[in-house]
């Protein structure tokens, strides 16, 4: 068994985690902290995980708290995490962040579109990028892991196989994104309350949202060619799920078929993807690792329109950072993860 802390385990991703977790069948979760909920029972602040922590609570964080755990999930609010591990990062097995932290390479890029300067640029080379379907080989084993985010894995899913076939141009590369409110995270804010979500779509962070960087770093780290993406989101009322519809300029002919069969080669050793001629739903994907694809070529415009969802909690947080602490500790990597949605 590999003995497990979460820092951050009060908020969504967190308690995703603890499901996760009491799921998984080499996963003993020693430590949970949640500084604005410490000393509540998970079992009062979330009553689903009942009966897997009927007298667990939350603790409050300390570095010495996590000595000697084999991993730590960090599921902390962006700007935290890089004054926490500092403190930790010597004395467990193993950190995957599920924060923007550590995500970006260039420490310039947290000034400018986060507002602030990254107060340890030292530790970003350390750290590798958490997308195991495009970069497995550098996750297996790594020490320090920063998990991919929601809204960019949506839209590096839909796009990465196009990139890299160079099927459309890396340089014209459009993402219009729908996500649920709790992407927003569990505190509430004045634009998630009930009254201001329900009946209601919002675009936000147009121009500035900050995933925009993270789609580009990696189409192009993954590619070799720079990627240029101009990425919109919408908050929907809806709890969870994303869908990202992805639009790219083809470079030469090619077929819809095609484009659906570049799909489907590109992920067909993947146990958590499904490549489809339908059209994909946020239902479909609730409570599951699963992304759900399609994709499209308009021969009148010369457009190829590449199509994912997925759950925001599970394969856009919490699911995807288990498959990257699984790849860390050598365990197969889709172990005690669901593949199954819920429906209705």
């Amino acid at each position: 068994m590999k003995n497990i802390g979460i820092i951050g385990a009060s908020g969504y991703t967190g308690a995703e985690l603890l499901r996760l977790i009491a799921e998984h069948p080499e996963f003993n979760l020693q430590i949970a902290t949640g500084e604005t909920q410490a000393g509540t029972a998970i079992r009062d602040l979330y009553p689903s995980l009942s009966t897997a922590y009927p007298n667990a609570h939350f603790d409050s964080f300390s570095p010495e708290i996590v000595d000697g755990l084999d991993l730590v999930f960090c599921a902390l609010p962006h700007g935290v995490s890089q004054n926490v591990i500092p403190d930790i990062c010597e004395t467990v097995g193993h950190i995957v962040d599920l924060g923007s932290d550590f995500r970006l390479k260039d420490p310039s890029l947290y000034q400018e579109w986060y507002g602030s300067e990254h107060s340890c640029p030292e530790l970003l080379n350390d750290f590798v990028y958490g997308l195991p379907e495009l970069f497995r080989n550098e996750i297996e084993g790594a020490h320090l892991i920063a998990a991919t985010g929601c809204n960019a894995a949506a839209a590096i899913f839909a796009l990465a196989p196009f990139v890299q076939s160079e099927t459309i141009e890396n340089d014209s590369i459009i993402v219009d994104l729908i996500t649920g409110v709790s992407g927003a995270g569990r505190p509430p804010k004045e634009n998630t309350t009930f009254c201001a979500v329900s009946g209601n779509i919002t675009p936000y962070g147009l121009l500035t949202h900050r995933h925009t960087p993270e789609i580009e770093q990696a189409l192009t780290t993954f590619s070799g060619g720079t990627s240029s993406v101009l990425f919109t989101p919408h908050l929907a009322p809806i709890d969870r799920g994303i869908i990202a519809t992805c639009y790219g300029r083809t470079k030469s002919e090619v077929s819809t078929e095609e484009a659906l069969n570049q799909l489907a080669e590109f992920y067909k050793e993947e146990p958590f993807f499904v490549v489809d001629e339908r059209p994909p739903s946020t239902k479909s994907t609730l409570g599951a690792n699963t992304v759900h694809l399609t994709a499209r070529v308009d021969q009148r415009t010369g457009m190829l329109v590449s199509i994912s969802a997925l759950d925001n909690l599970v394969k856009g947080a919490s699911g995807m950072a288990m498959q990257n602490a699984n790849l860390a500790l050598g365990l197969p990597e889709s172990l005690g993860i669901p593949s199954l949605g819920l429906y209705p």
